[in-house]
């Protein structure tokens, strides 16, 4: 079983324009994203599915001299572009990650990918981001080829084709869905870059933690928060769009 990790990406995002390849201390978020994808155990590869717009050349540019697999497809239909990808790639177990999470950890997806493959019998989906005690930014979902598939042939709605996964959710009575919580709940924690706010929560982050430890964890973060409560205002009053 190939076990690809598929990041959208796109440089046209409406809020903060350009925002996955925004930099911090010389290196693009994006850029650290997939250096911590590379620690995901469980993987096979790592895929960027972007679209065929030309703002979205310096993507591509950027997986070449990283040498990372890339997909170039619909920009509206992120559904149809990761069906795609998976496909190009023969992938059988695919694992969604947006590209404005760039302080994934590696062992949450780890986790993800072990628990759907202990418990294939009993789920088609699994992920953290309907019962939600992970930051945000930590958001990863599992699924197989199959099951992309069948929300590639069947899904409708706009918001189906343009979210990837929805179609399987909203289909509780075809597909068995798997939620995984964290120790506590610490939902409340925004890590996510869609925002000038939220970049420069990031950026600070990032310039304090990644020079003296760059393979820092889910918990590093919590613990270097806890030492500056005051940075989580900073983009405390961001509402989430809307899928």
């Amino acid at each position: 079983m190939k076990t690809a990790i598929i990041v959208q990406a796109r440089m046209t995002s409406t809020r903060l324009p350009g925002k996955v390849l925004k930099t911090v201390l010389g290196k693009s978020l994006l850029e650290f994203q997939i250096e911590r994808l590379r620690r995901v155990r469980l993987a096979d590869q790592i895929i960027i599915a972007t679209t065929t717009n030309e703002t979205d050349q310096p993507i591509v540019d950027l997986c070449k001299r990283l040498q990372v697999s890339y997909w170039r497809g619909s920009e509206d239909d992120v559904l149809a572009r990761y069906y795609e990808a998976a496909k190009e790639f023969k992938a059988d177990l695919i694992v969604r990650v947006t590209s404005d999470c760039p302080l994934i950890d590696p062992e949450v997806i780890d986790r993800h990918i072990r628990y759907y493959q202990d418990h294939q019998s009993e789920f088609d989906y699994v992920s953290n981001v309907h019962c939600r005690t992970y930051p945000r930014g930590m958001d990863t979902e599992v699924f197989s080829f199959r099951v992309l598939s069948e929300a590639y042939e069947n899904a409708v709605d706009c918001s189906e084709r343009e979210h990837v996964t929805p179609y399987l959710y909203r289909n509780p009575e075809f597909y068995r869905i798997g939620d995984l919580a964290y120790d506590s709940d610490q939902s409340h924690h925004r890590w996510t870059v869609d925002t000038p706010e939220d970049f420069e929560l990031i950026s600070r982050i990032l310039e304090t933690i990644y020079p003296t430890n760059p393979q820092f964890t889910l918990r590093d973060v919590l613990e270097l928060l806890e030492l500056h409560p005051e940075w989580s205002a900073i983009n405390a009053h961001i509402e989430q769009k809307k899928a």
